[in-house]
């Protein structure tokens, strides 16, 4: 039976989640390998090994099943990441380097971040999906860290700020070790030592010397 929902139109069993996992694994690595633009979808029957009936049984288009893509490895999983903010009992500097440390075991380290370096390289070229991507993706995560720091202010650990820069304070360094290791990362020489763990811990210590709230001149000591 067709189903009225944009991204799926087939109604879902056991089996039918399993091939539509195996649909969307195939996609993910032709649209990391060849780009958005460079992908057919003849090359993601091939790389999912289903026939191009089933293909379009599932997914209606390529920009709906790059949207499905997206969800099942970024987006759809905003509502955990919100979930375990909420749990979290520890400082807002501790929630801060858990959150930037997870972020990379679960999406920066992975073949996900591919998403990302693709969005950025050709979203000029297709209005529609960088729009997908700016409401599905970036507005939620730059939502979530704006959560992070606001506790930290609210609990007196961070100093005000534009919540809107901080997010992209936050977020810069780690798109910048994601993209590098879908691009100049895979052909570095083996001699150049880099440890995307020591650059995390770097990179949040040093946000948190210039996020941490300063003393004002009157409380500090006169000689």
């Amino acid at each position: 039976m067709v189903a009225s929902t944009p991204n799926t139109i087939h109604s879902f069993g056991e089996e039918d989640s399993s091939k539509r996992r195996q649909i969307l694994d195939g996609a993910r690595k032709v649209f990391m390998d060849l780009g958005f633009d460079g992908a057919s979808m003849n090359d993601i029957v091939a790389a999912a090994g289903v026939s191009k009936g089933t293909l379009f049984l599932y997914f209606p288009s390529k920009e709906e099943l790059f949207k499905a893509v997206v969800r099942e490895n970024i987006s759809g999983r905003f509502d955990e990441w919100s979930q375990e903010l909420d749990a979290y009992e520890g400082s807002s500097a501790e929630l801060l380097r858990y959150c930037i440390t997870v972020w990379w075991e679960r999406v920066g380290s992975t073949q996900a971040a591919g998403i990302s370096k693709l969005m950025m390289s050709e979203a000029g070229n297709f209005p529609e999906l960088a729009a997908f991507y700016q409401a599905e993706v970036i507005a939620p995560g730059n939502a979530l860290v704006q959560r992070v720091l606001q506790r930290g202010i609210d609990s007196g650990e961070f100093r005000p700020m534009d919540l809107n820069y901080g997010a992209y304070l936050v977020m810069a360094p780690i798109l910048f070790l994601a993209i590098s290791k879908q691009s100049l990362g895979s052909c570095m020489p083996a001699d150049v030592a880099f440890d995307p763990l020591a650059y995390i811990q770097t990179q949040v210590d040093n946000m948190l010397i210039g996020l941490a709230v300063r003393p004002s001149p009157s409380s500090l000591p006169t000689s």
